[in-house]
């Protein structure tokens, strides 16, 4: 492999990159993700909290889990690169020490919630002068 590859490589990798918001493990995400059937196609909407985020380039992925109707946990495994997903939208973000959330297969109802954080966040920091002000 000669090293005039690899910035070939590295181009093409930057070309396909997506610009997701930034998001961690333990968020409460909405993922637009769009789907085939048959001759159409339509925006389908995954709702969860992010149980793990495999960094590795073009590669990464990150791994979604919701409890669907009848207390039946789903998890979905998006490419976070993927032109399929439309939008992808952080609703809240959860407090965690770890990096995989795996335990929350196990746990059900009020147990299975996480802290969420509180205010904090660019729309407080700018309603704050307003509020002084009056």
């Amino acid at each position: 492999m000669s090293s005039y590859t690899i910035p070939k490589i590295a181009a093409l990798e930057a070309e396909q990159k997506r610009n997701l918001p930034p998001f961690r493990v333990g968020d409460q995400v909405a993922v637009h993700y769009r789907i085939r059937e048959g001759e159409k196609e339509r925006v389908q909407l995954f709702q969860g909290v992010v149980i793990a985020h495999a960094r590795g380039g073009l590669g990464a992925t990150f791994t979604v889990r919701k409890v669907s109707f009848g207390g039946v946990g789903v998890e979905r495994i998006f490419p976070e690169h993927s032109p399929r997903i439309e939008k992808l939208e952080v609703i809240s973000r959860g407090i965690v020490r770890r990096a995989r959330l795996y335990y929350l297969r196990e746990l059900e109802g009020k147990a299975a919630r996480l802290r969420q954080q509180r205010g904090g966040g660019s729309a407080a920091v700018a309603a704050a002068p307003e509020d002084a002000s009056s």
